[in-house]
């Protein structure tokens, strides 16, 4: 079988190394891909916005699916174009996106079936999103309604900051901008769960906890990720019951309500507070780099379980899971989540061993003449299985001293939660 997976990150080399290690599996391509993923695939340079293009490369190759990773191509309608060519197509289709396309259909879809969320108020401009300040209290938080690659939420202590953040919103930082969000703060800690669904059935696929700011003790500006670690110490029967009856199956069904059915990965960014869970936001691919501390730990073929979703035949698949807890560690470009230089050589990448339950998945890499560049904010992905998360600690930091890349920088306190 041919798979064709779409994106260039840490997540879609995790993609990649799941799909290469099924025996059904005789050719992978990657648009764009990496330096990591030229490992193990091809990499093909397309132009993600020209469907047109990357219909006639699937159907020119005999590609027998298509895995979406990144979520701007999902939420355009890549699904959806693919799918009129009777292409195998692993992703929501473009009302499903929605889901993380526009914070303000999924605030809608929670006010209309009574899913746990923050109060919040929409607002279409500069002057009536600032008078709604004066009546807020602090901390408050005001989040884009378009996508802005996890970078569009600011969480606002005073009102000097919240101005700030709504003229930058405003004035295109993120894009074209008609609506902004004004949401109450919530005080508790957050937690990645993510499902899987093939449009009629759905299985948990794991829990993480991500690390959005870029400074160590959770300080400074947010990000795409700097690390992450699974399963989330928040997880128990009783918070994923919850989290299933009052999160998942409602937004499920709101969807259904609408003629839609769900397939892909669904990715519930959570509030835990006093033990209840609340919806914060959704995404509607696999986290990045949640992703990357997840599927390692899956034993099932990854090929199996993502034909089974386009064929709404999820039922008859069993999700087998290594009972190991992993961490992982992004390494990025000095400057990120600012300005930053690209193609910087990474030295040092050949002195690393990896052992048995350790991984590397590059991110915005390249590879030029045998020699790999960084080119983008997130550069590297380090990740370790291990029966403690101490352990795994240990070893991405002895493969993170070898590395010793001067242009760059990573978080030292990553899973700080759960690492004594």
């Amino acid at each position: 079988m041919k798979v064709g997976v779409i994106g260039s990150g840490g997540r879609e080399h995790a993609i990649c190394l799941g799909l290469k290690n099924s025996s059904k599996i005789e050719k992978i391509y990657c648009f764009p891909g990496n330096a990591g993923t030229s490992e193990i695939a091809e990499n093909v340079i397309l132009d993600l916005d020209n469907f047109e293009n990357i219909k006639s490369f699937i159907l020119n190759k005999q590609i027998d699916l298509v895995v979406v990773g990144p979520e701007k191509p999902l939420v355009d309608g890549l699904v959806d174009f693919l799918e009129k060519s009777n292409i195998n197509v692993f992703g929501p289709n473009k009302i499903s996106s929605q889901l993380e396309g526009s914070k303000i259909f999924t605030k809608k879809l929670c006010q209309k079936h009574n899913i746990p969320t923050a109060k919040f108020g929409i607002f279409q401009n500069k002057l009536d999103a600032k008078k709604f300040l004066k009546k807020s209290k602090y901390p408050t938080v005001i989040k884009a309604d378009n996508l802005a690659s996890g970078k569009g939420v600011y969480i606002c202590n005073n009102n000097n900051e919240a101005h700030i953040a709504i003229n930058e919103i405003f004035d295109g930082k993120f894009g074209v901008a008609n609506n902004l969000l004004i949401e109450e703060f919530l005080k508790g800690e957050e937690m990645s769960y993510f499902i899987i669904s093939d449009g009629v059935n759905f299985k948990n696929f794991g829990t993480a906890q991500d690390h959005k700011r870029v400074l160590e003790g959770d300080k400074g500006k947010n990000t795409g990720g700097m690390g992450a670690y699974s399963p989330s110490r928040l997880i128990s029967e009783e918070m994923e019951s919850k989290i299933i009856s009052k999160i998942i199956k409602p937004t499920l069904k709101g969807l259904a309500d609408l003629g839609v059915k769900y397939k892909g990965f669904l990715y519930a960014g959570l509030m835990i507070v006093d033990n209840e869970p609340y919806l914060i936001e959704y995404n509607v691919r696999m986290g990045d780099p949640e992703c990357q501390t997840i599927l390692p730990k899956l034993k099932t073929d990854l090929s199996e379980v993502f034909l089974a979703c386009c064929n709404e035949n999820l039922h008859k698949i069993n999700l087998d899971w290594l009972n190991k807890k992993s961490l992982c560690v992004v390494v990025c470009s000095n400057g990120y989540p600012d300005e930053f230089k690209k193609n910087i050589i990474i030295e040092n990448l050949k002195s690393i061993n990896l052992q048995s339950q350790d991984y590397l998945f590059h991110a915005g890499t390249s590879k030029k003449n045998g020699e790999v560049y960084a080119v983008g904010g997130r550069v590297l992905n380090f990740i370790s299985l291990s029966d403690n998360f101490n352990d795994a600690k240990m070893s991405i930091t002895k493969n993170l001293n070898k590395l010793n890349w001067s242009g760059g920088f990573y978080r030292k306190d990553i899973g700080y939660k759960v690492i004594k």
